[in-house]
């Protein structure tokens, strides 16, 4: 049997390898995808007074952070038996929205976008944010920095850093929000929405209007039938802050419905040898090994678990990208490459959230923190870009951390992201022909859901070594390729 390794993969966060291995008539016979990091922040956290877990867990990713920051936080809330004022909900969700701008921004322009706006078929020098700016232009490039910065500025403003926010408490927030702040938000929340329907736009022209793009997107390479997973409002919209999280079967029907307390009733985790991290499942469904449909409790969530598993979005642009989207491709969709498109109607919708929160007079009240009680047991769950994110801790009677459990979005993925992997290989790889344009069509795979494996590792200019080395049965190499 022939082996061919991708170490590292390329244009993530963190670092991962691909094994795939073909029989002796070179077809693929599987692949995985091997996670090597092991940072052990569930480990580390135990002892340690619980106001400092929302900036301890920031430093897991240096691009989630916002995330992990209010899960934390969330989770704190719960355990000490505290509700927030309704002003600091509304700062830390307007804080949020300014993350998953420049968050998303980052995955389309600098990560998975080139793949599709310079194209699968360029040379691996060209896939990256240079190769956008000279398809695109310098004046998009130069809008592409100037709104991620404002993304970042927005949570600066409100959470005290632009990278690891520190303005989460128990109870509320840290500091009011100034008028002159205010303002200085809206502005860059309102030139956002621009931007958001400026790179919709030319997602429409390069993508939607490429039939070559399209029979990719519907391919079976790059195709599977799972159950879907987001947090949604009382009306099943996509909310990123708050609600309760919805799943849906892949027939797109709802398949249970539970608020952060009951999470351990729906979800559990199983470990494979040949990996550090834990593929979770739906309990009432069960594993049924790494396969999709009905009968398998793997379930994906993300932009496009988010839609799928929503009746709409809560603002007025994004909720028509949304039925255009649905109108195109149907309900739900399962393309794995859809989550770009989705990642961009979320784009919108932060941005105009973040104007409606901008706009909001009660977001400049002085009242933003209750004051915690006694210390518990609390869960938080909140939607990270790249999906549904999980912080489970209990306190002792010193508010000291006795226990920690944390579910991230790509852990929630990691089922279905080898069985992307695999499907598109199978898919590509024939007679035991591999070439850097076969590689980088499997590894659109991963990049699709924007896998954060580790803590911000980016080679955003394809810098990033990778060797694929192709062995026979016997463990002789064959060929090597490199770039």
């Amino acid at each position: 049997m022939k082996e061919i390794n991708i170490d590292p993969i390329t244009r993530l966060e963190g670092h991962g390898s691909i094994s795939i291995f073909l029989n002796d008539a070179g077809e693929v016979e599987n692949a995985y995808l091997k996670i090597p990091e092991l940072r052990g922040f569930e480990a580390f956290c135990i002892g340690r007074p619980a106001e400092l877990m929302p900036i301890i867990t920031t430093r897991i990713c240096g691009v989630c952070p916002v995330a992990h920051h209010y899960a934390s936080v969330k989770a704190l809330d719960a355990a000490f038996h505290v509700t927030p004022p309704s002003a600091a909900k509304k700062l830390r969700e307007l804080q949020y929205m300014g993350y998953v701008i420049y968050d998303h921004t980052l995955h389309f322009y600098y990560l998975g976008g080139p793949d599709f706006i310079v194209g699968p078929d360029a040379p691996p020098d060209k896939r990256n944010i240079l190769g956008v700016i000279e398809k695109a232009g310098l004046e998009v490039a130069q809008e592409v920095i100037k709104h991620r910065a404002f993304g970042q500025k927005i949570t600066e403003i409100i959470g005290g850093k632009a990278t690891h926010p520190v303005s989460g408490l128990p109870g509320g927030v840290s500091k009011a929000l100034s008028e002159e702040s205010r303002v200085s938000i809206l502005e860059m929340a309102q030139s956002s929405v621009r931007f958001a329907q400026f790179t919709l736009g030319l997602f429409h022209d390069l993508v939607l209007d490429n039939p070559k793009y399209m029979e990719m997107i519907s391919s079976d390479a790059y195709t599977m039938r799972t159950y879907y997973m987001g947090t949604v409002d009382a009306r099943n919209r996509v909310n990123f802050y708050d609600g309760e999280v919805r799943v849906v079967n892949p027939s797109g029907e709802e398949f249970s419905r539970f608020g952060p307390a009951d999470y351990a009733e729906h979800v559990s985790e199983r470990v494979e040898e040949w990996t550090y991290s834990k593929f979770p499942f739906l309990k009432k469904v069960g594993w049924k090994g790494f396969t999709d449909g009905a009968d398998s409790g793997v379930y994906r969530v993300g932009p496009l678990g988010r839609l799928n598993a929503a009746d709409g979005m809560a603002t007025p642009l994004a909720q028509a990208e949304f039925e255009r989207m649905y109108q195109m491709l149907g309900k739900p969709a399962h393309g794995t490459l859809v989550f770009h498109w989705a990642r961009l109607i979320e784009l919108l919708y932060a941005a105009e959230r973040a104007v409606e929160l901008a706009s909001d007079p009660e977001i400049t009240s002085r009242h933003v923190r209750n004051m915690p009680g006694e210390p518990g047991e609390g869960i938080g769950i909140i939607e990270a870009a790249r999906g549904t994110l999980i912080h489970h801790y209990r306190l002792d009677q010193d508010a000291l951390v006795k226990s920690v459990n944390m579910i991230v979005a790509t852990t929630h993925n990691y089922p279905s992201i080898c069985m992307s992997i695999r499907d598109a290989a199978k898919s590509l790889i024939h007679g035991g022909k591999v070439d850097a344009e076969v590689l980088n069509k499997v590894e659109m795979a991963f990049r699709a859901y924007d896998p954060c494996f580790g803590c911000a590792t980016h080679f955003a200019v394809g810098q990033m070594p990778l060797e694929v080395q192709v062995f026979d049965g016997n463990k002789h190499l064959l060929s090597r390729v490199t770039r």
